[in-house]
């Protein structure tokens, strides 16, 4: 890219991100039940393709196959002591792919258990698992690190310390949202907005989630409670439906485009697509807003 990452979100101009990962990489053969991150090194060609059909379809930022890379996560599939590896190679494929064309971002998701009093899980053990993760994909040569599809405040607040202790790079952090602005555990996306900007985000917004239609209200709130802050909208492709033996979404690319283009016009500066969607709605996104931003 043509100038730093920090650069051109400063700038005020739109960036667009890629779509899902988890949708292709099945469609790809992924066997069921296995952890994507393992293709990072048995299968490195899938996730090589998987990045360069999103950069053809637009992407400007694309984010590395390591979601599910924290070693608490990794620990379900027997995986742990192989975080570093994993989530290294993510970064190192990511960063091939984009050469100097796109930015790469280290994708950090959530560990997948519930943070204390409700569960076992403490800020302390997952700032440690984020801090290895966020580590192992500086290393491997990201660009940023992407916080995403938190539920729990506390349990974000860790990942975004561990990335900024670890890095200067910039900093990115998603939530998912359900129809009434709130997560699944019902923090509001004023509040997220308001007590994770401050931490030195460069980024903060909503990713996944149910649907479409609660951004605008996402975006409404996190403008109000964060107003300077850079916002994301990186939405599923609708609402899924159970058609057959398939999971389809309800919203179709140009659609999905469309109603874009009104959330970038409430501030959106970082826009995608999640769960539903593949490089043809990056695609549809990518011209809908040519000439914008």
């Amino acid at each position: 890219m043509e100038m730093s990452l920090k650069g051109y979100l400063a700038s005020g101009r739109v960036l667009i991100a890629d779509g899902a990962t988890g949708t292709m990489l099945m469609a790809a053969g992924l066997p069921a039940g296995a952890a994507p991150e393992i293709w990072n090194i048995e299968a490195p060609v899938q996730i090589m393709a998987l990045h360069q059909t999103y950069l053809e379809a637009g992407s400007q930022i694309i984010l590395s196959n390591s979601f599910g890379g924290s070693p608490i996560k990794l620990a379900k599939y027997g995986l742990a002591e192989r975080a570093v590896e994993l989530n290294h190679a993510a970064a190192s494929l990511a960063r091939q792919a984009a050469g100097d064309r796109a930015y790469v971002a280290g994708d950090i998701g959530p560990t997948g258990e519930l943070m204390e009093p409700l569960g076992e899980l403490t800020p302390d053990t997952a700032f440690e698992a984020f801090k290895l993760q966020a580590e192992a994909l500086v290393e491997g040569g990201v660009d940023a690190l992407w916080i995403e599809t938190m539920s729990d405040l506390e349990e974000a607040r860790a990942a975004v310390l561990a990335a900024k202790q670890v890095t200067h790079l910039p900093v990115f952090c998603s939530l998912s949202f359900g129809i009434k602005s709130r997560t699944m555990m019902g923090v509001s996306a004023g509040r997220a907005a308001a007590e994770l900007w401050p931490l030195g985000l460069a980024a903060v917004g909503a990713n996944c989630g149910e649907g479409l239609d609660m951004i605008p209200e996402v975006l409404r709130q996190m403008r109000e409670a964060a107003p300077d802050a850079v916002l994301i909208a990186k939405p599923n492709a609708g609402l899924p439906r159970i058609v057959g033996k398939e999971t389809v979404y309800d919203v179709g690319p140009d659609d999905f485009a469309r109603q874009m283009q009104g959330f970038v016009e409430l501030g959106a500066r970082v826009v995608g697509s999640c769960c539903g969607s593949n490089p043809e709605y990056i695609g549809a996104l990518t011209a809908a807003l040519a000439g914008q931003g």
